[in-house]
């Protein structure tokens, strides 16, 4: 029975995930998001990839934080650091709805419809796919798109190529 004992202790143990940093669109130690920092100096990420955008929505994204995404089309999903939960200047709510835009199949639209609603207000629903979800109330802007090119250059993170 001894033998048994010598297999367990040989197995390596189980790592704890590298932490998570919401400010800088970091989960477990992988770069979810594209961070820009809004005129009114709020952090502002959009999410890379449908995956990316559930981990940023339901992980990262505070329920106080301001949620963004691109009506009726597919796009990535925005999120507005608000720790505070005081309403944001309406040049930060431009700024974002315009990344929103901006990372959406619509940008080669004029202005587009952005609906915009907290953290706490978005859902998804079980059987979802990535990146899906459904909102229980939200408003709608519109707003024309941006995207790093248009803008300063997003602030890179250290592990970004």
């Amino acid at each position: 029975m001894q033998r048994g004992l010598g297999v367990l202790e040989s197995l390596p143990m189980r790592s704890e995930p590298p932490p998570s940093d919401p400010e800088r669109g970091i989960f477990q130690g992988r770069s979810i998001a594209r961070r820009f920092v809004s005129p009114d100096g709020f952090t502002v990420l959009v999410g890379k990839s449908a995956a990316d955008n559930d981990l940023l929505t339901f992980k990262l994204g505070a329920p106080r934080d301001v949620w963004l995404h691109v009506a009726a089309d597919s796009g990535s999903h925005v999120v507005v650091r608000n720790p505070d939960g005081a309403r944001l200047p309406r040049e930060t709510l431009r700024f974002a709805a315009g990344l929103a835009a901006g990372y959406s199949k619509a940008r080669a639209g004029g202005r587009v419809a952005v609906h915009l609603c907290t953290c706490a207000d978005v859902r998804k629903p079980r059987g979802f796919p990535a990146g899906k979800v459904q909102l229980e109330r939200y408003e709608t802007v519109h707003a024309a798109p941006l995207t790093a090119e248009t803008v300063l250059e997003p602030q890179r993170q250290p592990n970004d190529v």
